[in-house]
């Protein structure tokens, strides 16, 4: 264990691992938080799948994957959304359907990219220790670009995720801030792909909330405690995938899992011995 932490601070590919995990860990948990409060999780994952589809037009143009798949993701995201104001569509209808064109047409450009097909594993499972400077860049621009706008706007945010119709009763522009939040989604989920790839993304910002939910029912202090989760499991499976040469995002999961089973049997636990102790003061009485 002392040797994985000595090689942490002397090869610049685990500083980056780490740095990663510590920015992700921001997004995730800020963005996570409202997901899950909003209960937009099947949201999140119609827009993670449907990024795959940015990815293999970007392969097949010879851009930036990552550029790519902001765009497609975040016009899917306006789409999902569009859609699901109609009455006549119901919203994990559009959802689900985005989520299967998105994969489909990645799909279907990564087979006509001329040359050999590219490698697309740590976009699907997740790389950490590959995260590249530009990666890292892009994580500290749109952390700071989220911070800034829930310190600016929490009240109205806070409306948001609770109750919209009390929000428009504020005179707050709930769609406005709709959209602006799900871009926000959007962008999150596609710079935390290289953590724990397409297949597993949904966990990372769903997870993490979920436990902080265990110790706090204040939106606030849910982020908070999203933020360290977030980063204690990503680190320690880091250390997992790198100690004992496993799939780094699939080990992220597994920890995130295994964290809320704890939390979570200790909780029940403890409310199970209050229950006890408020039992027999009222028989003592």
């Amino acid at each position: 264990m002392i040797s994985i932490f000595k090689d942490i601070f002397e090869y610049q590919f685990l500083k980056n691992a780490v740095l990663a995990a510590f920015l992700v860990s921001i997004a995730a948990g800020i963005i996570g938080t409202y997901i899950t409060s909003r209960r937009l999780v099947f949201l999140s994952g119609g827009i993670t799948h449907a990024s795959f589809g940015g990815i293999g037009i970007a392969y097949y143009m010879g851009i930036s994957p990552v550029i790519g798949a902001i765009v497609f993701s975040v016009l899917s995201a306006f789409g999902i959304e569009v859609l699901s104001h109609r009455k006549n569509i119901r919203e994990d209808s559009a959802i689900g359907i985005l989520w299967a064109f998105g994969m489909a047409v990645g799909i279907i450009f990564i087979f006509l990219t001329p040359g050999y097909a590219p490698n697309l594993m740590s976009f699907l499972f997740g790389s950490i220790l590959t995260v590249t400077n530009s990666d890292l860049i892009y994580l500290i621009i749109l952390n700071l670009v989220v911070i800034l706008f829930f310190i600016l706007f929490y009240r109205q945010i806070l409306y948001i995720a609770f109750d919209q119709e009390f929000a428009r009763s504020q005179k707050i522009p709930v769609n406005f801030f709709n959209y602006i939040l799900i871009a926000f989604i959007a962008i999150a989920i596609v710079l935390s792909i290289r953590v724990v790839g397409i297949i597993l993304l949904i966990s990372l910002f769903t997870v993490p909330p979920t436990i902080a939910n265990v110790f706090s029912n204040h939106f606030g202090k849910i982020i908070f405690w999203s933020i360290l989760i977030s980063f204690i499991g990503a680190f320690i499976g880091l250390l997992l995938s790198y100690s004992i040469n496993i799939p780094s995002g699939a080990a992220i999961v597994v920890v995130f899992v295994l964290m809320f089973g704890i939390v979570k049997s200790v909780s029940v636990l403890f409310q199970h011995i209050n229950r006890k102790k408020k039992l027999k003061v009222i028989i003592d009485k």
